[in-house]
């Protein structure tokens, strides 16, 4: 294996093209120097200088050999400078899962741009997935942070609350409903409720499910849809309603019109998952762009 040390004296020497001058960027002697060329020569089985008692020249060798000594002590420097940035958490990979229905959230989104911008060489992977298994995957690892709607069932993960959102009725334009500046549960019971379906895990619907018990209305399941684009256009093709948060609003469909919920309870928590388990620098920098956004001490 090549000596490093040795290509950064034949880098110097090649610069200079004076074995003198090259010892003093060194801070060597010069006879050290040149014994330490000659053992790069005889390493690599060919010259790399020409040399007499006035000039210095690269050979051949040396000439076509010179990039690619270059080449490794530049891509050294870069490892050690990446190196660097690992440890202080300015650089790496992290995978963030979050729910459907929290990607259309302002916050959501401002969030993964400051991270983006305060830390450009960090590699943020973005994976929507169900509020039920994002616990699992923080837990082991596949997800490194989570955003869910979901309170974490396994002691390997630990959930902090960043607030809740409010819900607001997602009604067909052509609906009687539509006409209501506000809406409650009880006007809500009497048509098909869209949700995610029922195996998918979704916090979101369990908030809802919670909130019609509290007010001792019957749910009528509608049918469902996987993502919450999915449900906004199953209310606009007249197939039911359904109670989806604020920042759904975002979603301008011509044929849905969004109206406020009166009971106060009508909201969607929003929670953070991380490992409780030794958490890496990347992590704890993502939450402290999620405390700012969402204004968390």
């Amino acid at each position: 294996m090549l000596d490093l040390r040795k290509l950064r004296y034949f880098l110097t020497v090649a610069e200079e093209l004076h074995f003198g001058r090259a010892a003093l960027r060194l801070h060597l002697a010069q006879p050290p120097l040149t014994r330490q060329i000659s053992a790069l020569e005889a390493e690599l089985g060919f010259k790399l200088f020409d040399r007499t008692s006035r000039t210095v020249t690269l050979t051949a060798q040396g000439r076509a050999f010179l990039p690619y000594a270059r080449g490794v002590l530049e891509q050294v420097e870069l490892a050690q400078v990446i190196a660097g940035k690992l440890a202080a958490g300015t650089a790496g990979q992290l995978a963030l899962g979050y729910a459907s229905s929290i990607a259309l959230s302002d916050l959501f989104s401002q969030a993964i741009q400051a991270f983006a911008q305060r830390f450009p060489e960090v590699q943020l992977t973005l994976v929507e997935c169900a509020s039920g298994s994002l616990g699992a995957q923080v837990a082991d690892g596949r997800l490194d942070i989570g955003l869910s709607r979901l309170w974490p069932q396994s002691a390997e993960v630990q959930a902090l609350s960043l607030g809740e959102e409010r819900l607001v009725a997602a009604v067909s334009s052509d609906s009687p409903l539509a006409s209501q500046t506000m809406l409650s549960v009880a006007q809500l019971s009497t048509y098909p409720l869209i949700l995610f379906p029922a195996d998918y895990g979704s916090g979101l619907n369990q908030s809802i499910e919670q909130l019609y018990r509290h007010h001792g209305q019957p749910l009528r399941p509608g049918p469902t849809g996987r993502q919450i684009t999915s449900i906004i256009a199953l209310v606009a093709a007249g197939q039911g309603v359904a109670l989806v948060p604020e920042c759904t609003q975002s979603l301008m469909n011509k044929g849905v019109t969004y109206r406020p919920m009166q009971e106060a309870e009508a909201c969607a928590q929003l929670l953070v998952l991380t490992p409780t388990s030794e958490r890496g620098v990347l992590v704890d920098a993502f939450l402290g762009v999620l405390g700012q956004a969402f204004h968390i001490r």
